[in-house]
């Protein structure tokens, strides 16, 4: 069991002698690491005519755990107790604090307040720096308890840092026809979180499914009575059951629904709104663990700063919900994020890192038909010998994220499940006339029809990429296969990264020659943090109940 080291300073102001069952909540920033506990002292005497009003400071060790706070009040004294909860659901006292316990009050006038102080994701603080501050929000909870039940015993146990390392997987709901690839077909043991593709965006910034039938309509089996959850999602959460170590996020927008405005909404302050709440609504009716953004790409400093705010929308919009539902449990916000120095200087990552808990890198892109000569597409470092063999690399991408604040720990290394082709050319480096053929689109291969016949494929260590070049056919593919996966993972622990995802599986080949599967085998331990499978306001009745179908 994780144990949490928690300090909270409890200054508790003059009360009244009714005293209030709510105030104003703000939410604080967040930082990372553990830090001793600390004993609050004991508040003044309740005093007429004044408001309750609780404020506090948290240490870094509370970045991703929910502290709830019960206070007692009394006649003549107010007493105080933290009360962080086990993975067991049993109210602990830290140490620390158990010289204040709530049961150590006279006979109680007014009873007991509980309050939810929300998680928040890591943001690099150091031990012993103060976390933020504000006032907490208080509502009459009676005697304390456990929180998040619901009749599906799908309450994971308390929310905290990834045990393990990510292995995460795009998963999109067009695929569902060609190739028709099923939410069954996921190797749910190699993977810990699946990026639902893609909701959509309206004009007015309502989130919406881009698909209703592939998503919640498509029968995979004869479900109960009742409002239903079918289709892709359907099964999807079905899984969640059965791997109680996978979480499910719903990623909105790409690049085509990008191109199409999905976030031009964002440039207002009801346009975010309604990204927000549309957004959280539909991810929770549809059972999931949190949301991916997929804004490819902001393309100015206006821009970047509509990113930023987007974001704390979304994380108030959770923590909302949280606190409303009782919910020990800290749903994700990712973001996936491009590699290109153009393109990530059109953020605030700084701004932004202090509302995100991933960032999907895609290292991959690095060349296609844009560009005059073949080249490797998904490599780690440039090549010394040729710079027209690596136009980008994902060593400077990794470094620029790093440098402008995000820990290694919440950085993604995206490799992609495809390969990108030339044709008519000498090989790597050189002019190619065409793209060639591929198995979806012209230029491009998925992994699973690689490499070609008649092709001979090559690895460059030092570089970090594979290719396979066919001198008959004068075609060249950059793709990534198990080799390149082990070593990507070896860069991946190296550099303290929180793991891989790839794009897409439905690309992906079977058995031993699986390129999810050798990340997970050359990552080792993955992260065993658990899913959420109850959600209370879900409108989809096996989704709400936790039963699924």
């Amino acid at each position: 069991m994780l144990r949490l080291l928690v300090s909270i300073l409890l200054l508790l102001a003059r009360v009244a002698t009714a005293v209030p069952t709510s105030a104003p909540a703000s939410t604080p920033s967040s930082g990372p690491t553990s830090a001793p506990a600390s004993v609050p002292a004991p508040a003044p005497a309740p005093d007429a005519g004044k408001k309750e009003r609780i404020c506090f400071d948290i240490n870094p060790s509370m970045a991703f755990f929910t502290t709830t706070v019960y206070v007692t009040t009394t006649t003549g004294a107010v007493f105080v107790t933290s009360k962080p909860t086990t993975g067991a659901g049993l109210p602990v006292v830290p140490t620390g604090l158990a010289s204040l316990p709530a049961s150590a009050a006279p006979g109680s006038a007014s009873g007991s307040l509980s309050g939810k102080l929300p998680p928040q994701p890591s943001q690099g603080a150091t031990n012993g720096q103060k976390w933020g501050n504000g006032t907490l929000s208080l509502t009459n909870g009676g005697a304390p308890g456990p929180t998040g039940t619901g009749t599906g015993g799908g309450v994971p146990k308390p929310s905290s840092p990834a045990k393990g390392l990510i292995n995460m997987v795009y998963f999109t709901n067009w695929g569902t026809y060609k190739p028709n690839y099923q939410p069954h077909n996921l190797p749910a043991s190699d993977i810990t979180h699946v990026l639902y593709s893609f909701g959509n965006v309206t004009t007015n910034g309502t989130v919406v499914s881009s698909d209703d039938f592939a998503d919640t309509q498509k029968q995979y089996r004869r479900d109960g009575n009742g409002t239903t959850m079918q289709g892709a999602i359907g099964q999807l959460f079905n899984i969640k059951k059965k791997n109680r170590k996978l979480k499910t996020l719903l990623s909105i927008g790409g690049w085509t629904y990008t191109e199409n405005g999905a976030f031009k909404s964002a440039s207002t302050e009801q346009g975010r709104k309604t990204f927000a709440s549309s957004a959280v609504k539909l991810a929770l009716d549809w059972g999931m663990d949190g949301i991916d953004i997929d804004w490819e790409f902001p393309k100015n400093e206006t821009e970047a700063k509509e990113f930023v705010a987007l974001l704390k929308e979304c994380r108030d919009t959770f923590d909302k919900y949280i606190a409303r539902v009782q919910q020990k449990y800290h749903y994700l916000i990712t973001v996936a994020v491009s590699s290109g120095p153009t393109n990530y200087k059109n953020i605030d990552i700084k701004g932004m890192d202090q509302y995100v808990d991933l960032w999907n890198l895609m290292a991959y892109d690095y060349a296609g038909s844009w560009d005059n000569t073949t080249g490797h597409q998904a490599n780690l470092y440039p090549d010394a010998t040729n710079k027209e063999n690596t136009k980008v690399d994902t060593e400077q991408a990794i470094n620029a994220y790093i440098a402008a604040g995000v820990a290694p720990h919440k950085i993604l290394l995206g490799l992609p499940i495809y390969g990108r082709s030339f044709g008519n050319t000498d090989g790597l480096g050189k002019p190619y006339k065409g793209v060639g053929k591929g198995s979806v689109e012209d230029g491009t291969w998925l992994y699973k029809d690689l490499p070609r016949p008649g092709a001979e494929v090559k690895t460059d260590d030092k570089v970090g990429a594979t290719w396979s070049y066919d001198p008959k056919a004068r075609e060249f593919v950059s793709y990534d296969n198990p080799q390149t996966a082990a070593l990507k993972a070896t860069y991946i622990k190296t550099k303290g990264l929180g793991g891989a995802f790839f794009w897409e599986a439905s690309g992906d080949k079977n058995g031993t020659e699986s390129l999810i599967g050798s990340m997970a085998k050359s990552l080792g331990q993955l992260d065993t943090s658990e899913n959420m499978l109850v959600y209370p306001e879900s409108r989809y009745d096996n989704i709400k109940n936790g039963k699924g179908s």
